[in-house]
């Protein structure tokens, strides 16, 4: 019932009513998580930047697990704004409100400003952490990777790579498979070929993903010997190839002329689709 009315004040465009009802609501220890969300949406519709504040401050202060939505929703009030005093300020309250995982917080803000493609916003708190208490963990830095990467800006991209180790915090396969796989897009193959081999060197177990990033562009490029190198290496490290690697193989061997070899992929590839790795493969757990 109370979700209900709270929707209907939103639609009808008076917000500040809804968000006092939920304050009342909430003081009697009754908490209503789609309400909440419903009420960010309507602030953030309108690019009511104090009130969307007001609102994920009363769920922090709360104790409350916040939805992915209700991140993605106030970060949607600031699209229409470059002025980012607020929310640096906004980000300074989160560190001590949020304390001692107000990094957590931090990193799923800065993802939902990177979602609604507010990057350089979305980088602007990610730099100005770094002058507070709350420092940026490995998450923070592989968010930060892929969203510098997805924008094609790869050589801040690899210095940030850089300065995330100079901090002390040690890349895992993900950081590893995001600059793989953005230095594949400019093909800068060298450079794939030093990160894969530093990858090795740390410890760390190349997967599904790193493989098919590397054979794949390596036989687009026409190395095709490097491809079937790694794709070797792939099978002795018992990690189960996709019909997408057997297929991008076979096709770049048919383009280099190599057609015995590209017909003995095809059949061993038929002889063994029950055992290819599938769509859940692609995704492993941190370690």
């Amino acid at each position: 019932m109370c979700n209900g009315y709270i929707e209907k004040l939103c639609k009808a465009g008076n917000v500040s009513a809804a968000v006092r009802l939920l304050q009342s609501l909430r003081d009697k220890n009754i908490f209503l998580p789609n309400a909440y969300n419903c009420v960010l949406l309507a602030s953030a519709e309108t690019n009511d930047i104090d009130l969307s504040f007001q609102i994920l401050k009363d769920l922090l202060v709360s104790s409350r697990t916040l939805s992915s939505d209700c991140y993605t929703n106030f970060a949607r009030a600031f699209i229409m704004t470059d002025d980012c005093t607020q929310l640096l300020i906004f980000i300074e309250e989160v560190v001590q409100i949020a304390s001692p995982e107000s990094i957590i917080v931090v990193n799923r803000i800065i993802f939902a400003f990177a979602k609604s493609r507010q990057i350089e916003k979305a980088l602007l708190i990610f730099d100005h952490i770094k002058g507070l208490k709350c420092k940026p963990d490995l998450i923070t830095y592989n968010i930060v990777l892929d969203i510098l990467g997805r924008v094609g800006r790869v050589n801040d991209m690899l210095n940030e790579f850089a300065s995330m180790k100079e901090a002390g915090v040690v890349p895992d396969f993900i950081s590893y498979n995001t600059l793989l796989n953005n230095l594949r897009k400019i093909r800068r193959l060298d450079l794939c070929l030093i990160y894969f081999r530093e990858m090795g060197e740390s410890g760390i177990k190349p997967d599904l993903l790193t493989y098919t990033a590397l054979i794949d562009s390596f036989g687009r490029t026409g190395n095709i010997e490097e491809s079937l190198r790694l794709f070797n290496d792939m099978k002795q490290r018992q990690i189960r190839p996709s019909i997408y690697v057997y297929r991008s193989l076979i096709d770049n061997l048919k383009k280099m002329g190599k057609v015995d070899l590209a017909v003995t992929l095809f059949e061993e590839m038929n002889s063994s689709l029950s055992d290819l790795a599938g769509p859940k493969d692609f995704k492993r757990k941190a370690r």
